[in-house]
């Protein structure tokens, strides 16, 4: 079979993309391995999300590479099925994570006290089993009535196999609703009410600690004293040479706290461009995939001819996903920079 040159360029294209995100996610793995000041509950999540998209980069990109280079399924059809199964569990368990993180990191922001004592080891173990049960759940039924389909259904779906189509079957609409709205849309849903109480509750906290405080206190050997009183009564008056040295202080402090609130401007800033860039990627990556799963199951529009491009673009559209996680989970962190960094220096004094 010939290649056409714009077919070697495309698959050049998507065998870079998923060695890189192959090495992306074993690199936000090992790095939270081995280093001691990333293991928190957080940073857990996270590497169980690197998990999940390096499951996708070595064990479902690559069938899909060779299926567009053969421009046709090549292998059976029970490798089908299971290339289909670990594709669709593993994207949703993917999308299921981010929404994890997201009420992960709402809990800590909003109830800081209380959760700090429920996020354990433990309860980050609870919450990525909920995960996988809950992906599992949700891609594991078409499973069943394949399998319980008569005979003469059984042998179309292989004749099918045979022809050199693997692809999602759209012929239960109850099942699309259902696997999109859970493995995406209420996902979404849910990460954008999230991030925009996040980012609410990070404002207000900035404007709170941004309010000056309605009384200056200094401390004298007789202990704290209002300011105002020590000028209006002569008998609480400090002796001068006490109160510019607490003058001198409280200036200091004022310099200080000027300088910390144009640090919690930036960060409040940084941290609002983040979640801007986290929730943009992840729309822009899934949304068309789902929208056209949604179309196709109502029968809006048709299913798309063997020959078509579509279906691949949108699928390859969402696995990049799995590419920008770990640039955008770790790459706006500082300890896994930090971490990042060491790694690197070792292995070029290693090398």
């Amino acid at each position: 079979m010939e290649v056409r040159p714009w077919t070697s360029f495309v698959l050049s294209i998507l065998s870079i993309t998923a060695f890189i995100t192959a090495l992306l996610n074993s690199g936000v793995i090992l790095v939270i391995l081995i280093t001691k000041r990333l293991h928190l509950p957080a940073n857990y999540l996270i590497c169980s999300l690197a998990v999940t998209d390096l499951l996708v980069a070595i064990l479902v990109m690559p069938l899909s590479i060779l299926y567009i280079a053969m421009d046709q399924w090549p292998l059976s059809f029970v490798l089908c099925e299971a290339w289909l199964s670990i594709d669709m569990t593993c994207c949703t368990c993917s999308i299921l994570h981010l929404c994890a993180i997201a009420l992960d990191r709402y809990w800590a922001i909003t109830k800081a006290l209380a959760y700090a004592h429920k996020r354990t080891s433990k309860w980050v173990f609870i919450i990525i089993t909920a995960v996988w049960t809950i992906s599992t759940l949700i891609t594991m039924p078409p499973l069943f009535w394949r399998h319980h389909n008569d005979s003469n259904n059984v042998n179309e779906e292989a004749s099918e196999n045979v022809s050199g189509r693997c692809f999602i079957k759209h012929d239960h609409v109850f099942y699309t609703i259902y696997s999109t709205f859970g493995a995406f849309y209420i996902p979404l849903a849910l990460i954008l009410i999230l991030y925009y109480r996040i980012f609410i509750t990070a404002r207000t906290l900035y404007y709170k600690r941004k309010e000056p405080g309605s009384q200056m206190e200094i401390r004298t050997p007789e202990g704290r004293r209002n300011l105002r009183c020590c000028f209006n009564d002569t008998t609480c008056q400090p002796e001068l040479s006490m109160l510019d040295t607490e003058i001198k202080k409280l200036n200091i402090v004022n310099q200080k706290v000027n300088e910390r609130i144009q640090i919690c401007a930036s960060r409040e800033r940084r941290a609002a461009g983040v979640l801007g860039l986290i929730l943009g990627a992840f729309i822009l990556c899934w949304l068309p995939f789902f929208v056209r799963e949604l179309l196709v199951g109502f029968k809006v529009v048709q299913c798309s001819s063997q020959k078509s491009v579509v279906p691949h673009i949108l699928t390859w559209l969402g696995y990049t996903n799995s590419l920008i996680n770990p640039i955008l989970y770790t790459s706006f962190n500082d300890d896994f920079k930090q971490a990042f960094g060491q790694l690197l220096r070792c292995k070029s004094a290693n090398g």
